[in-house]
């Protein structure tokens, strides 16, 4: 079931769980959550149809239920372990950030070519990149998430994929390229940000 879940299903899902946090009542409709979050019907009821089934008509959803169905679509049934690839400042915002582990993610240590071993961010150690490999597959890390300029991004990727790592999280500013059966995403601030001053203008 989960591997039809478009792209764009997948970016609603974590607004629909951290709805469904809060409600206390045994059972919630598709209709319900529609209202609790500006959507349409129809289209909750689509997303939520292809992680949980279709609700029963009058009762709708077992609440506890569907947010097991959230969560295990998410990946935040269980918690995996990144590795983060520049500690420079939004290096280290993120990893300052403490929301990561609430959707099933944990960065657990970063590298950056100006590390020496008494550093860390958060309590969180920073490795001279050297160790990036043998720390990955010591603890089995899959996900690396990438912060350098753009002049180093590609490099970092391949050292990434090198070390075992099956998805990238991309915040620098530049296409990377990702053999087949790695997981790429790409943050581009800059666009975000032009888009805000498009809505402005408009």
């Amino acid at each position: 079931m989960q591997s039809a879940i478009s792209r764009a299903t997948l970016g609603r899902l974590p607004a629909y769980l951290q709805y469904l946090e809060n409600v206390t009542s045994e059972h919630i409709s598709s209709a319900a959550v529609a209202r609790a979050l500006g959507l349409g019907e129809v289209l909750v009821r689509k997303d939520l149809s292809l992680v949980c089934g279709k609700g029963k008509p009058k009762t709708g959803y077992v609440t506890e239920a569907l947010r097991a169905s959230l969560k295990a679509a998410l990946g935040v049934d269980r918690v995996t372990p990144a590795v983060l690839v520049g500690a420079g400042k939004l290096g280290t915002a993120l990893m300052d950030y403490k929301g990561f582990s609430y959707y099933g993610m944990d960065i657990i240590a970063a590298f950056d070519k100006n590390a020496d071993s008494s550093r860390e961010v958060s309590g969180k150690p920073v490795y001279p990149m050297e160790q990036l490999r043998r720390f990955c597959q010591i603890h089995d890390v899959k996900i690396g998430i990438i912060t350098v300029p753009a002049d180093a991004a590609q490099s970092v990727c391949d050292q990434l994929i090198a070390s075992g790592i099956e998805a990238v999280w991309n915040f620098s500013p530049v296409r990377l390229n990702v053999p087949d059966g790695v997981a790429l995403q790409n943050e581009n601030l800059a666009l975000s940000l032009a888009h805000l001053h498009s809505m402005q203008i408009n």
